[in-house]
C-alpha cells in the first residue's frame, strides 16, 4: 500500500502567524489542508448512511449514560462523541477501521459525506454563543458545532487525513507546539469561544507529550415555543431513585405536545419555537430512566407515531454539568484494539495511538428555555516503546532487594507490605 503524503504542521505554520502569546487568551490560527474548499452534500444524496448515523448517536449516547455514576446527573452529547470518533474514524485503516465501523453501527460507505450532509442542515441555525444572553434564550434557535484538530509542529500528517477533515468536517488544522504550556491556554481559548464561555477547559488533562487533539464542540440556545410562566413556578416533592424525597422547584403549564407511551416509558416531546425539541422520557414507577439501545429505539418508534394532545406539565427546573471519561467506555463497548496501544492510525502518522478521550458537558432548563454546551476530546500521542512480554503489577505485598551485581550479595533486603 503506498504510504500517504504527508505535511508537516510546522510546515503549515509558517504561512501564517500562530499567536500563542503568555497570557493564552488567544487562539491559534486555523489553517486548511492545501486550502481545500468544503465541499456540498445533502442528505438525500445519502439517507441510508444518514439513518445509519443516528442509531450511531443513540448506541453512543445509551453506553454514556449507562457508565455514568447512578448517582450523578449525568449530561452528554452523543452528537458531539460521534462527530470526535467519525473524525477519528477518518484517520483509521485496516482492521482498526473495521473495528469502529462494526462497534459504533457507522455506515459502510458514504460515512464521511453523511456528516457533512448533517451539519451542513445544522449549520442553518448557527450562530455566535458569544452573542447570548442566557437569562433571554433566544426566540430563534441558535446551533454551534465547531471541529478542530490541534497538531504539534513536529508531526507528519496524511494529506488525505487533513484534506478529508477539510473537505467533509470543516476542520483545519491549528499548528501548536504541545511542550510550550501556552498550547493549553490556546485549546482552552478555543472551547471556550465556540462554548459562549460555558466550557473553558478541556476536558482533557494537558499532557506535553500529545502530538495531535480532535475537538468537537456543540452549543445549543433556544427558547420554548411556549414558555413557563415563573408565577406557576412553586416548591414541589421530588422522589430520588432511593426512594427519598427532596423539595424543589417545580415549573407548570398546560401545552399541546407530540405525546406517547410504551412499555415501561411514557414520553412528550417539548417544543422550542423553530425546528427543535426536547424530548422527555418518563419510565415506570420504580424503574431506572437509564435505557438500552433497543429501549430508546422503541421510544423513538413509538414517538414517530404519537400524536399532539393537551398535556398538564410539572417539570422541575435544572442547572447540571457532567464530566465523563470516554476510554473505558469506548473500550467496554468493542473498541479494543482502536483505544488499546496499537491501533492503526497509519493515514494520520506512524506509530500513534489514542492517549485520552474525555466529554464535558452542562446544561440549564428554566421557565423561558435551554442552554447547553459539550465538547469532545480525543488526544493522540506517538508509541514511545514497544510493548513488554510481561507486565508486573506491584499492587500486593512484595519483597525487595538491592544486590551487589560482582559478588551477588543483598546490600539490603525488605519487603513492602503498605507503601504509605
Amino acid at each position: 500500500m503506498a504510504e500517504p503524503r504527508r505535511i508537516t504542521a510546522a510546515a503549515l505554520m509558517a504561512t501564517a502567524a500562530l499567536t500563542l502569546g503568555a497570557c493564552g487568551a488567544t487562539s491559534p490560527e486555523m489553517l486548511s489542508a492545501g486550502n481545500v474548499e468544503r465541499a456540498v452534500e445533502r442528505v438525500d444524496d445519502h439517507p441510508d448512511a444518514a439513518a445509519s448515523l443516528v442509531d450511531s448517536s443513540f448506541r453512543l449516547g445509551a453506553v454514556m449514560l449507562a457508565g455514568a455514576d447512578p448517582h450523578d446527573n449525568a449530561v452528554t452529547s452523543p452528537v458531539s462523541a460521534l462527530y470526535a470518533l467519525s473524525m477519528l474514524r477518518a484517520g483509521a485503516a485496516t482492521t482498526t477501521a473495521a473495528e469502529m465501523d462494526e462497534v459504533l453501527g457507522l455506515p459502510p460507505e458514504h460515512r464521511d459525506e453523511a456528516m457533512n450532509a448533517l451539519l451542513a442542515l445544522w449549520q442553518e441555525h448557527d450562530g455566535d454563543p458569544g452573542s447570548v444572553d442566557e437569562d433571554e434564550p433566544p426566540e430563534t434557535p441558535l446551533l454551534h458545532l465547531a471541529n478542530g484538530i490541534f497538531v504539534d509542529v513536529g508531526l507528519q500528517v496524511g494529506e488525505g487525513f487533513l484534506e478529508t477533515l477539510a473537505s467533509q468536517y470543516g476542520s483545519g488544522v491549528y499548528p501548536v507546539d504541545y511542550r510550550d504550556s501556552s498550547t493549553a491556554d490556546a485549546i482552552n481559548s478555543w472551547i471556550s469561544g465556540h462554548t459562549g464561555g460555558r466550557i473553558t477547559e478541556a476536558p482533557v488533562d494537558y499532557d506535553p507529550d500529545t502530538v495531535l487533539s480532535l475537538l468537537n464542540t456543540v452549543y445549543f440556545a433556544a427558547a420554548w415555543e411556549t414558555p413557563f410562566d415563573p408565577a406557576d413556578t412553586a416548591p414541589g416533592t421530588f422522589t430520588l431513585a432511593d426512594g427519598g424525597t427532596i423539595q424543589t422547584d417545580l415549573m407548570r403549564q398546560v401545552t399541546t405536545a407530540t405525546y406517547a407511551s410504551g412499555s415501561g416509558w411514557s414520553a412528550v416531546d417539548l417544543p422550542y419555537n423553530e425546528g427543535f425539541h426536547m424530548r422527555l422520557i418518563l419510565p415506570a414507577e420504580g424503574e431506572s430512566p437509564v435505557m438500552t439501545a433497543g429501549q430508546l429505539k422503541d421510544v423513538r418508534v413509538g414517538m414517530e407515531s404519537g400524536s399532539p394532545v393537551d398535556v398538564g406539565l410539572v417539570l422541575p427546573k435544572w442547572d447540571h454539568k457532567y464530566h465523563q471519561e470516554l476510554l473505558p467506555l469506548l473500550r467496554g463497548m468493542g473498541l479494543t484494539e482502536t483505544m488499546g496501544p496499537a491501533p492503526d492510525f497509519s493515514p494520520i502518522g506512524p506509530d500513534l495511538f489514542v492517549s485520552g478521550a474525555a466529554q464535558e458537558a452542562n446544561i440549564t432548563v428554566a421557565e423561558k428555555g435551554t442552554i447547553a454546551a459539550a465538547v469532545t476530546q480525543i488526544t493522540m500521542a506517538e508509541s514511545g516503546a514497544a510493548m513488554p512480554d510481561v507486565e508486573l503489577i506491584f499492587d500486593r505485598p512484595f519483597q525487595y532487594q538491592i544486590i551487589h551485581e560482582e559478588t551477588g550479595m543483598p546490600l539490603f533486603m525488605g519487603t513492602v507490605m503498605d507503601p504509605r
